[in-house]
């Protein structure tokens, strides 16, 4: 039986630098606060957590005094930054460069929209701490919108920026775009209209769709290493079985089913940005175990 890692999955670059981040730290404290898991895999987290990272919720942060929390990929509101300098916790920002740039230019957008009276939209999912920290920077006016179910929400006669999160599809944003202008010009027949959108989704995440598409179709079955909590993860491994029916989803050596492999020559193993190529590695030796 031939094994196949898709070396186009694992981390993206914004989760192998806020791992780094947390490794470095690590070597230097016995113990390091997080704010939420710092990746949506379990494994990986208590990867780390054995080497003393502390996961924290955000009431927890609140309590907290004179020590280092560390920020992961997703970002923060400015609420985190100021519970910080109250109480002199020092803070070790690993959000995403790309990230950090959205939540500018959301910023930016809000300001603008405040004179005009109008709206500042997220293509997003409701309650993920990277939309949280955007939301945050609209003083938590941000309307999220995560398909076309949720457009009512939107006043069309009123002036939109919209934005996304940077994880999500791109076919989905330009959908939504296209159906948010169709609606905001039959509302201004009388004057033009003020929809202004920015395509903040990262590529390197967006591209796997495609890679995806054309890796799970080389094999007779597929096996998509991914968190079950990982947003990014379901879409992935949903896109995966759109094209190779035989695409089965597992988090850990454990879930691994005999019966996927009888009769099989070749298997494709992925994972989603938050898979980390260890676990991956893990599975195919496994694999490779069953069929012996």
């Amino acid at each position: 039986m031939l094994v196949t890692i898709d070396p186009h999955s694992g981390f993206c670059f914004g989760v192998v630098r806020a791992i780094g981040i947390a490794e470095r730290e690590l070597r230097k404290n016995k113990i390091l606060y997080c704010l939420g898991d710092i990746v949506h895999n379990n494994m990986e987290v208590e990867r780390l957590k054995h080497m003393g990272l502390v996961i924290i919720t955000h009431n927890e942060f609140k309590k907290l005094h004179n020590c280092k929390v560390l920020i992961r990929a997703h970002g923060e509101p400015p609420v985190t930054y100021t519970i910080a300098d109250r109480n002199q916790i020092e803070l070790i920002d690993a959000s995403c460069p790309i990230v950090l740039n959205l939540q500018k230019v959301v910023r930016q957008g809000y300001l603008e929209m405040i004179p005009l009276n109008g709206q500042i939209v997220i293509y997003g999912k409701e309650g993920h701490a990277e939309v949280n920290a955007l939301k945050g920077q609209t003083e938590g006016t941000a309307i999220v919108i995560g398909n076309e179910n949720d457009l009512h929400q939107i006043d069309f006669s009123r002036p939109v920026r919209f934005y996304s999160q940077t994880t999500k599809s791109l076919e989905g944003f330009h959908n939504i775009v296209r159906m948010i202008r169709e609606r905001m010009e039959t509302v201004n027949l009388d004057h033009p209209v003020d929809f202004k959108w920015n395509d903040s989704i990262c590529r390197q995440v967006s591209n796997r769709s495609v890679q995806l598409k054309e890796f799970a179709s080389r094999f007779d079955t597929v096996v998509f290493v991914s968190g079950h909590n990982s947003s990014n993860g379901m879409v992935l491994y949903q896109i995966c079985k759109s094209v190779n029916p035989r695409t089965n989803l597992v988090s850990g050596l454990t879930e691994l089913d005999p019966a996927w492999f009888n009769e099989v020559r070749t298997v494709g193993i992925c994972g989603a940005t938050s898979t980390p190529l260890w676990l991956m590695e893990e599975i195919a030796e496994g694999i490779q175990k069953i069929a012996d």
